[in-house]
């Protein structure tokens, strides 16, 4: 694909400059670390897909129990993992971006993943906190005044308004580190091989191949005409990379064949660019509150969704259409197994927040 050059500095006049505040609405911020909670974030991710699960017949498939005990579980290995210690604003930090609630998407999948290949989530737990950890590293990154500029996250204010930009920057980069140190410290019951290339697949889904090359290309295309295929690749790499690594990590832990591996990558690759397209439209038409952070932040910056280009409409469509053909590559698997891994799928394209 054969991507335009862009202008040097292109967008740059839409990003406000650092100015080091510890301020929120006038009201000084304090670290959340002490009162965050894993009964909290449990209740948080099970009421956030409660909705979903409370017209299902008695026997189905009950998401918003598995999603609670997945968090749970998720949330106690990532507590274990990085505990607090000196220097203590450093951990702080970490803890407080880390374990400030979410829905867990990408340690669900990892897992899911693993055991639908006849694994032992215990297998694939470093992994899943890997993804998490990640994935709070880019939060952390991509909320600071070079990045987005933007003052909350998961209903709380954003890692740089409460302990300034070098601590943010430093703690997304030790967040973004341990994860690898703790896929191959941690890791029990699979051979050093697969440990390997859950490794090499994770770099390459965060590093210039992947959540980084979409995020510069997304940065470079503010202000600028681009077209769908400028912003199929800033959502396969910025988005859909690390939740193609969850899902893939995850049956690489489990002990999947290539064959298996692959057909899950794909799986994972339309959910991946579903749940990018589906936050291009709650930029459009959620709240703030629903949310959990800023709405209308890309129109705010101009940048090129999949709403601005073929309308509201049409964009759901295509989360429909990535939804069905992900589903589809789960059949031939158990129904059972794959229960977790469909109403993930059906989640991502039809969340509120």
């Amino acid at each position: 694909m054969q991507l335009p050059r862009f202008a040097q500095g292109a967008g740059s006049a839409t990003r406000r400059s650092c100015r080091g505040v510890r301020t929120v609405n006038g009201t000084k911020a304090t670290p959340l670390v002490k009162t965050v909670s894993v009964r909290r974030v449990v209740v948080h991710v099970a009421t956030a897909t409660a909705e979903q699960v409370e017209l299902k017949p008695a026997g189905a498939f009950d998401f918003g129990q598995y999603m609670g005990e997945r968090a749970q579980l998720v949330n106690k290995a990532m507590d274990e993992a990085v505990p607090q210690k000196y220097p203590d604003t450093l951990y702080e930090s970490m803890r407080y971006s880390l374990l400030a609630g979410g829905k867990r998407v990408r340690p669900a999948l990892c897992l899911a993943a693993c055991e639908l290949v006849g694994g032992d989530a215990k297998a694939a737990m470093p992994s899943a906190c890997a993804m998490e950890m990640v994935h709070t590293m880019s939060l952390i990154h991509d909320d600071l005044p070079a990045m987005d500029n933007d003052d909350f996250r998961r209903g709380h204010p954003t890692n740089h308004k409460v302990f300034g930009d070098d601590i943010a920057i430093l703690s997304g980069d030790a967040l973004l580190t341990y994860a690898f140190e703790h896929i191959a410290r941690a890791t029990q019951g699979v051979s050093a091989e697969r440990v390997l290339r859950v490794i090499i697949e994770l770099g390459k889904a965060v590093g210039a191949e992947g959540l980084v090359a979409g995020q510069v290309v997304d940065i470079k295309s503010e202000n600028q005409e681009v077209g769908l295929d400028v912003l199929r690749y800033i959502h396969l790499h910025k988005t859909a990379a690390l939740l193609e690594a969850s899902v893939v990590c995850g049956a690489i832990c489990g002990g999947a064949d290539d064959v298996t591996i692959e057909k899950l990558r794909k799986y994972a690759l339309n959910i991946g660019l579903a749940f990018q397209v589906v936050d291009d439209i709650l930029d459009v038409t959620a709240t703030t509150e629903q949310l959990g952070k800023t709405a209308a932040k890309d129109l705010a910056v101009n940048k090129t969704t999949y709403p601005k280009l073929l309308g509201l409409e049409k964009s759901k469509q295509i989360a429909e259409d990535l939804i069905a053909e992900a589903i589809q590559q789960l059949d031939g698997f158990d129904t059972d197994k794959t229960a977790p891994l469909v109403a993930l799928a059906k989640y991502i394209g039809y969340r509120q927040n």
